[in-house]
């Protein structure tokens, strides 16, 4: 009996353990199943609280999370970045905005995202003709000290060939690349049928580097017997360059500048802050006079509201690579009533909102071609939850993933509707600069022409070039073509700083 019950005994026991075993297995493969990817927790629970369009999105409901086994297989087992852009609310046609960036780079799922140029060139993409297949690349301008300006790369140049083949619909966007050979055009002649050019002989070789651009690019002053004219080029409302903005309208107030001509033709945005003090710089005379209102999705109603004229601007440097406050100035304000401002279409954003805002306070002529149509704006989020995802100090020093989503849309001080996009009160067809595109501030530039001819009464009599325009491509195939330009669209760059103000 005693042994029947030893052998009963260790056969209980075997049994035991193998249900022990069992279960520990199963209770192990159940934690790996259910342990969310850490990247991509952050990103599906930051989208889903900030995101402007999350409503509209059934992949970020909250009832995604009411099944934690469900949750975690929905967003395990994908990149970050196919992850964050699966989740955008009709990407390419709705949100064409949105991006998400690792160690300080926009992931390249698609060229939706605007990419940051860095090559030193600021470039727009033309159709030859109507069937929109062939392609020429004119330049706006050249950063100085670029590796675009040290091969030879100027304003008005027209790139025919990449690598070695014709520039079309399915290649242009190598110029993006990081390393480019282009050919460029000897002459440009327009046709009934289209833009017709020929080569210059040998290419252009540009490697594209780190350049944290000044986007005051050019400033000169133009008389006219008692018009004190400025014409100043802006091409990013970067606030790291703040004091070089302020410092240029103390230039103009030493020069007596009454009348201002604001060149945002390739300007696709940057930091509110930057055009709040951008405003309080043309005039000067609405300190603490509501300028712009923001409007976020219902989980953060609390943070809708306006954001005031200061007769201060917030001067900010970078700090590993992030744009830091530094200190405050005072404002140099040129008390204009009335400016003059050209836009094309890369002219997005922050350029879009200086238009819609300011015109409530002073007259604003616009001049050009139609604006993009970007009336939306966004926050950084960073891998700080206990923060909101705001905290760029207490974020996550795992990764370094950070996510710049559309979150929210701005109005003017009366929160009238935006337009689709800037019409211009005078237009001014794009491919007329082609044969005139000269440098900055020379007056046979069509835009800078027309607006001193408004300014002055008088008809600039230039030796400028003609063409038959009759077959030129509609401005909305260009924007649909074309890049926003260098900058990160609006964005608000130190949220819980300026709200707490």
């Amino acid at each position: 009996m005693r042994l029947k019950y030893i052998v009963k005994t260790l056969l209980l026991m075997l049994v035991f353990a193998a249900c022990s075993k069992d279960s520990d297995s199963d209770s192990n493969e159940t934690a790996a199943v259910t342990k969310p990817d850490e990247i991509n927790n952050f990103i599906w629970k930051a989208m889903n609280s900030w995101y402007y369009w999350q409503p509209n999105v059934p992949n970020l409901s909250d009832s995604k999370i009411t099944s934690t086994e469900a949750y975690n297989n929905f967003i395990n087992g994908k990149t970050p970045d196919a992850l964050f852009y699966s989740l955008l609310y009709q990407r390419g046609t709705i949100d064409r905005f949105s991006w998400i960036e690792n160690s300080n780079e926009i992931v390249h799922v698609s060229k939706i995202a605007e990419i940051e140029k860095k090559g030193g060139f600021s470039y727009g993409i033309y159709p030859k003709d109507a069937s929109n297949i062939n392609m020429v690349a004119l330049i706006n301008y050249v950063v100085p000290g670029s590796s675009s300006a040290l091969a030879g790369l100027k304003r008005g140049d027209v790139i025919t060939k990449i690598n070695g083949s014709q520039l079309t619909a399915s290649n242009y966007d190598q110029l993006q690349n990081t390393q480019i050979t282009i050919t460029l055009a000897a002459s440009v002649e327009f046709t009934t049928s289209g833009l017709v050019t020929t080569d210059k002989t040998g290419t252009l070789t540009i490697t594209k580097t780190e350049i944290d651009e000044n986007p005051v690019a050019y400033y000169e002053k133009k008389v006219y017997g008692d018009k004190n004219i400025g014409y100043l080029v802006y091409n990013g409302f970067k606030s790291d360059y703040n004091d070089e903005l302020n410092s240029a309208f103390a230039t103009m107030k030493t020069d007596g500048i009454n009348e201002l001509v604001l060149d945002l033709r390739y300007n696709g945005g940057g930091s509110v802050e930057t055009a709040l003090a951008l405003a309080q710089m043309i005039n000067g005379s609405f300190t603490n006079k509501p300028y712009i209102y923001f409007d976020f999705n219902n989980k953060h109603n609390n943070e809708d509201g306006f954001e005031n004229l200061s007769d201060k601007v917030k001067i900010f440097n970078l700090v590993d690579n992030e744009p830091t406050f530094q200190r405050e100035e005072s404002v140099n304000s040129l008390a204009l009533t009335k400016i003059y401002v050209l836009v094309g279409f890369q002219t997005a954003s922050a350029s879009e909102l200086t238009i819609q805002c300011l015109k409530k306070y002073v007259s604003v002529v616009t001049i050009g071609e139609e604006t993009v149509g970007k009336f939306v704006g966004s926050n950084t989020l960073y891998d700080s939850p206990a923060n909101g995802y705001m905290s760029y100090e207490n974020r996550s020093t795992k990764h370094k993933w950070q996510l710049q989503p559309i979150t929210f849309s701005y109005y003017n001080k009366d929160k009238d509707v935006n337009p689709a996009k800037i019409t211009p009160d005078h237009e001014i067809d794009p491919y007329s600069i082609f044969l005139d595109l000269v440098e900055f501030g020379n007056v046979k530039d069509p835009c800078l022409k027309k607006a001193l001819e408004l300014i002055t009464g008088q008809t600039m009599r230039t030796k400028t070039k003609t063409a038959d325009l009759s077959w030129s491509s509609k401005v909305s195939s260009l924007t649909a073509l074309n890049p926003t330009n260098t900058a990160k669209g609006l964005y608000i760059e130190d949220f819980q700083r300026m709200k707490k103000q």
